[in-house]
């Protein structure tokens, strides 16, 4: 690689990995700087993807990755009332993410990137409020400044250099605080099937989940927007009626905890030279808080727009707008919808929820959803939805329970 990178991507996770990927990919030179020593670690998300947006992708998922082949879920309401929603075929991975995120880092490798493992981004280097590079902080703790045309942001929910830039970062508000763990054994579950477990006592303004894997073990979390989630998390384990009973004779063998951004993406994604994606941009499902298929569709624009910019020779903001456009045209309104659904969904009661999980079972909602249904464009499923009388009947339920809750 030439003394100065075209590019430079700061974060070795999924984003980083698949925008440096697809920049190298069509010609430009990029860096990727990772503060940790190896792609993957330590591990965050649940790693439960879409089967069908990965191969929208184009992303082929190595069999030694995947932990589990999931048919559907079984959506458990406070009182303890069940929606089960069962599809005839797959239709999520359950991954293991450090071995996903080195197969991301592999197709860059083998695409030209170069990374620099504990090479912790300190600052960027800016120059009237263009971005020129990074400061970072390398192995030998010696501080070196590398230049670049273009810096895109994939460092997740620090938004560390955002702060240095005159664009909006994360909100506090709507940010939750996860908590998981990986358990050796699960007892009285379906392996094809995950768990999820609602209500304010569980996990106050999101839910829990038990994921299970096909050699017997699990991964069991939530996050909470109040609170300590590993508490939480530990009563969720060790006293809910149900889950408590599956997992009694389960021990953990490693836990994560990490916050998830759930306010939908930050007004602006770009700037002189700067480009955010994926956490850093909160361009995550404001209703599951999965970020990584729609972080990964970010991360596709970002390495073209960048490798485009370096083409032109053109690294101005009004160029590098067109990687929002393109983003809002692929995942704008979805993330909209999905942000308007997760204030619904904080607003209800324990047994307004009740209500709603119990009209989904007698309706026979869970025929509507594998016919019409999309695991990550959720916005847009409900527009096929409204044919039918009885989503639309639940639908109408969610709205007046919401409409009912807010103006009290």
């Amino acid at each position: 690689m030439k003394q100065k990178p075209d590019i430079i991507v700061v974060g070795g996770g999924p984003c980083g990995s698949y925008s440096a990927y697809t920049a190298a990919k069509l010609g430009a030179e990029v860096l990727v700087c990772e503060e940790h020593e190896e792609i993957g670690a330590p591990k965050h998300c649940a790693g439960h993807l879409n089967i069908s947006s990965l191969r929208r992708l184009g992303l082929h998922v190595p069999r030694d990755t995947v932990e589990n082949e999931v048919r559907g879920a079984v959506f458990c309401s406070p009182s303890g009332k069940q929606f089960v929603l069962r599809c005839r075929a797959p239709v999520t991975y359950v991954v293991d993410r450090e071995l996903f995120d080195k197969h991301l880092a592999e197709l860059a490798m083998k695409a030209g990137v170069q990374y620099r493992f504990k090479s912790r981004v300190k600052s960027l280097i800016l120059d009237s409020g263009s971005v020129n590079g990074v400061a970072i902080k390398g192995e030998d703790g010696n501080r070196e400044s590398i230049e670049a045309n273009v810096v895109v942001d994939a460092e997740g929910c620090s938004s560390k250099l955002l702060k240095e830039t005159d664009l909006q970062g994360l909100r506090g508000s709507m940010m939750v605080k996860g908590a998981q763990a990986e358990v050796d054994r699960v007892e009285d579950t379906e392996e094809d099937m995950v768990e999820v477990y609602l209500g304010n006592k569980v996990a106050p303004g999101f839910f829990a989940w038990i994921i299970p894997r096909k050699d017997g073990s699990a991964k069991v979390g939530l996050a909470t927007e109040t609170g300590d989630p590993r508490k939480y998390l530990r009563r969720f384990m060790e006293k809910h009626p149900v889950a408590s009973e599956k997992l009694k004779k389960s021990r953990t063998t490693y836990t994560s905890f990490h916050p998830i951004p759930l306010a939908g993406p930050i007004p602006k994604t770009y700037g002189d030279g700067f480009l955010v994606v994926g956490d850093a941009a909160s361009q995550v499902k404001p209703t599951t808080g999965g970020g990584v298929i729609f972080g990964l569709t970010c991360a596709k624009e970002a390495g073209e727009v960048a490798y485009e910019a370096v083409n032109t020779q053109n690294f101005s903001e009004a160029f590098l707008s067109r990687y929002q456009h393109r983003w809002k045209r692929l995942i704008g309104f979805d993330l909209a919808a999905m942000l308007q659904m997760r204030r619904m969904l904080n607003s209800l009661s324990d047994s307004r929820m009740d209500g709603m999980i119990d009209l989904c079972t007698k309706l026979g909602i869970d025929n509507v959803l594998e016919k019409v249904g999309d695991l990550d464009f959720q916005g847009r499923s409900l527009i096929p939805m409204i044919r039918y009388p009885g989503a639309l009947a639940v639908i109408s339920y969610f709205l007046f329970s919401w409409l009912t809750s807010t103006t009290k």
